[in-house]
């Protein structure tokens, strides 16, 4: 399946096209460090023909050129990029506490 993923800026989310159909979209929050990812969705009719692979897979490679972090809250993301090592020098490391008793 032809898949094209683009950002919508707008909607703040990426976005899954197959044509002139949203198949998908994973949205996220933006900060200048990094780019949360909260929700994705995948279109019934879509399910299981690798749409949501597609979309993580886009979207990572659109922020990796930007240089930000990522955060994935989304269970979806989150566990796309655990079977995807590649991607995971991209997941936001939190800077060390410096709380003390």
């Amino acid at each position: 399946m032809d898949v094209a993923v683009s950002d919508a800026p707008e909607r703040k989310r990426y976005e899954a096209r197959t044509g002139d159909e949203v198949a998908g979209f994973a949205e996220y929050m933006l900060t200048d460090e990094m780019i949360v990812f909260t929700h994705t969705e995948v279109d019934p009719a879509y399910e299981g023909k690798g749409v949501g692979g597609a979309l993580v897979r886009g979207a990572l490679d659109h922020v990796r050129g930007s240089g930000r972090s990522v955060l994935p809250l989304c269970p979806f993301v989150k566990g796309w990029i655990q079977r995807h090592p590649d991607y995971a020098d991209m997941v936001y490391k939190g800077r060390p506490s410096r709380v003390s008793d």
